[in-house]
């Protein structure tokens, strides 16, 4: 089987409909915030995801793009707070006719590696469910490791770190 070639691209405010598209399909939000987000909660997300894009060109929310037909895949972050942050949240959301592909691997991968090319982050950090275990997976073979659990708005959550210094 050839093996999938991706491209990672920031969202822009023309995205919102692929944006949506993920963030309202139960299935891809079951392990995040176990319900579909609807559409004016989902714009007022999006405006943040779009104002958090412009504090730094390498990092942010970017789009999981097909190189070679251009198909939407998913969401990728690596994502800072402030412009001088020493640590960035590492993160991504698959369409699920995607999943089992090795695509949240090859992000997480790619994305470790944008934040190692920026020698002001130290440490990247994700923040997922307990029950997650294929991102859990991901996150560990890539050398995060566990750090705590604790509780996101009523939702169990593990954050994992990664150490760049």
């Amino acid at each position: 089987m050839e093996e999938l070639k991706i491209k990672l691209e920031k969202f822009t405010e023309n995205d919102f409909s692929h944006y949506f598209e993920l963030v309202n399909n139960e299935k891809v939000m079951e392990m995040i915030t176990e319900r579909a987000i609807e559409k004016d909660e989902a714009k007022t997300d999006f405006d943040k995801l779009i104002q958090n894009n412009k504090l730094n060109k390498n990092f942010g929310n970017f789009k999981i793009i097909d190189n070679k037909t251009n198909e939407f895949i998913g969401l990728a972050k690596l994502e800072i707070k402030t412009e001088d942050e020493k640590e960035a949240e590492l993160g991504y959301m698959i369409l699920p006719k995607h999943w089992g592909k090795g695509i949240a691997g090859k992000v997480g991968k790619q994305l470790i590696e944008l934040a190692r090319e920026q020698n002001e982050i130290e440490r990247i950090f994700a923040i997922i469910d307990p029950k997650n275990i294929p991102s859990r997976k991901i996150l560990m073979n890539n050398g995060f490791e566990s750090k705590e659990f604790k509780d996101f708005d009523g939702l169990p959550g593990e954050i994992l770190e990664l150490k760049l210094k």
